[in-house]
């Protein structure tokens, strides 16, 4: 990876609108009981859960305030059609919506909605992933500080998406072979990953200090951690135990409702957006870059030292390698940039 910036250079989806709730009858709630229940069972994330409670809530209400058993094929498609033509939304968003109310009545009211075929659908857009420069990477981390500056480190360093850097726990990183494994990535796919060799120190240093706070945490009658479906039945030991504690926890511990245990959270992952939106600012770039610009650069930069394509699927954990080879296509972009770029400064050069 000698083409690509050294992770360790730096010092020290739009949401939807939100719908105000009325008093829900008890056959609503009971409803939202049953779609809860059915998200669960299936292991939905609760990202997934929240998300899909609210476009059937929005559905319902532009219906009225109709039951959805009172409702079929025909409104949902109307529904749909609004969204695309009126409310303009992205392909991205409408299809989120298509899943909930699919969701809804296939597997939670027991209903096939057939007759959708022809509804108009938002066109996704076909754009090439943004990618930033070795030296503007390193422009920006070098503008980042503490537990966000090692984070874009290492999410540039192992191309991870920003949740699955967030959600890192100490069992999942390999300092011996220099890898991370990633868990319930993007379709709840595991996948393993690099570790580099330059962020090794200071992810050390950083976990000993974690370390320390979780044993002090332990003392307090706190160091609870939220595990991953049953887990924590299944092994009742495993929530206070130092292994599945997150690489990256929250500052404040939190009581959770359910089990009344003092638990941290994983840093939020607004704490680090905020920070390389920052450092980007102030880098002077013009470019839009976000946390997953990071990724798309990683793998970029992989494809420009000379990495093979297949490699690089599997470090990005993609399905296809047709996801992959877009990459190849902003590769070859910009290598004709730079050619372009040598062949207009030699002939400036030449002139005068």
């Amino acid at each position: 990876m000698d083409r690509m910036v050294p992770p360790g250079d730096c010092a020290e989806p739009p949401r939807p609108a939100r719908v105000p709730v009325s008093s829900p009858s008890s056959s609503s709630s009971h409803l939202l009981d049953r779609i809860r229940l059915a998200l669960r069972t299936r292991h939905y994330s609760r990202r997934t859960e929240k998300a899909y409670m609210a476009w059937v809530h929005r559905f319902v209400l532009f219906h009225g305030k109709r039951h959805p058993t009172e409702l079929g094929a025909p409104e949902v498609g109307h529904y749909l059609s609004h969204l695309a033509s009126v409310g303009k939304v992205s392909a991205s968003t409408q299809n989120q919506a298509f899943s909930a109310l699919l969701f809804l009545y296939r597997d939670v009211l027991g209903r096939e909605l057939a007759g959708l075929a022809d509804t108009p659908r938002a066109k996704r857009p076909e754009r090439l992933p943004l990618v930033l420069a070795p030296e503007e990477v390193r422009a920006v981390l070098r503008r980042m500080h503490g537990i966000p500056c090692l984070m874009s480190s290492l999410m540039y360093g192992a191309g991870l998406r920003l949740l699955e850097c967030c959600r890192l726990r100490v069992k999942d990183v390999d300092f011996a072979r220099h890898e991370i494994t990633v868990h319930d990535g993007k379709g709840r796919k595991d996948r393993i990953t690099v570790l580099p060799a330059r962020l090794v120190p200071r992810l050390q240093a950083h976990l000993d200090r974690v370390q320390r706070q979780f044993l002090g945490d332990i003392e307090g009658e706190a160091g609870y951690v939220e595990l991953p479906d049953a887990l924590a039945r299944k092994y009742p030991s495993a929530p206070r135990e130092w292994a599945w504690q997150w690489v990256f926890p929250a500052r404040r511990i939190h009581v959770d409702v359910e089990t009344g245990q003092r638990r941290r959270h994983h840093l939020h992952e607004t704490v680090l957006q905020r920070a390389f939106t920052a450092a980007v600012r102030e880098a002077g770039l013009s470019k839009p870059a976000s946390c997953h610009t990071l990724r798309h650069s990683f793998a970029t930069h992989l494809l420009e030292a000379g990495y093979d394509i297949r490699t690089i699927q599997e470090l990005l954990g993609h399905a296809d390698v047709s996801t992959t080879m877009v990459y190849v296509v902003v590769a070859v972009m910009w290598r004709r940039a730079r050619r372009s770029l040598i062949l207009c400064g030699n002939q400036s050069a030449e002139a005068t």
